[in-house]
């Protein structure tokens, strides 16, 4: 394979438009206007399931045939719920929105994208798994304790019915992801 024919791929549970639009106009509301750091634009939401990197075709067929035979869950709801940080609050580098409910089923979710990487030769996940929806990132650190504790939760549920291929366009003005495969739950 030449590098040209390698792509920078991930696997997610989209976000529906009507959750995508209620959660902009609650940030807005909110003041997420104010979001410190580099903001992660609306249309680029999503929740990360895992990361592959640079990929071949053969990896990439791979991945998704893998899935497409894992024993997945049903189609189930997520709740979202507030804001929250890694590492920390007062060192955080990345500002998320948590998932109150469903996080169990998503969790089933990217053990089986965890499993049909390892399939195709990708090494384990170094990180245990955090269902969360990135709102931005943040360089230098920062401490953003009294944001997360003042901004009022954002309690919607959405449906997640499938598992979408990303691939992640690196360009000046941030990454653009395109929805290139999908597996029905």
């Amino acid at each position: 394979m030449t590098e040209t024919s390698r792509r920078r791929l991930f696997l997610a549970a989209a976000l529906d438009g009507p959750t995508r639009q209620l959660l902009a106009t609650h940030l807005e509301a909110h003041g997420g206007d104010a979001l410190p750091g580099r903001v992660v634009r609306p249309k680029n939401w999503h929740l990360t399931l895992r990361f592959l990197g640079w990929a071949t075709e053969p990896q990439r067929d791979g991945v998704m045939r893998a899935l497409d035979e894992s024993a997945l869950p049903g189609p189930f709801a997520v709740r979202f719920g507030g804001l929250g940080a890694f590492p920390k609050l007062r060192r955080a580098t990345v500002l998320w929105l948590g998932i109150e409910g469903g996080g169990d089923e998503l969790g089933e979710l990217a053990a089986a994208a965890e499993e049909a990487a390892q399939a195709v030769g990708y090494e384990p996940e170094d990180r245990p798994y955090h269902p969360h929806l990135t709102l931005s990132r943040i360089r230098p650190a920062e401490d953003v304790t009294d944001l997360v504790e003042a901004f009022p939760a954002f309690a919607v549920k959405m449906p997640v019915t499938a598992i979408t291929l990303y691939e992640s366009h690196l360009r000046k003005g941030g990454a653009v992801y395109q929805a290139i495969d999908t597996v029905e739950l």
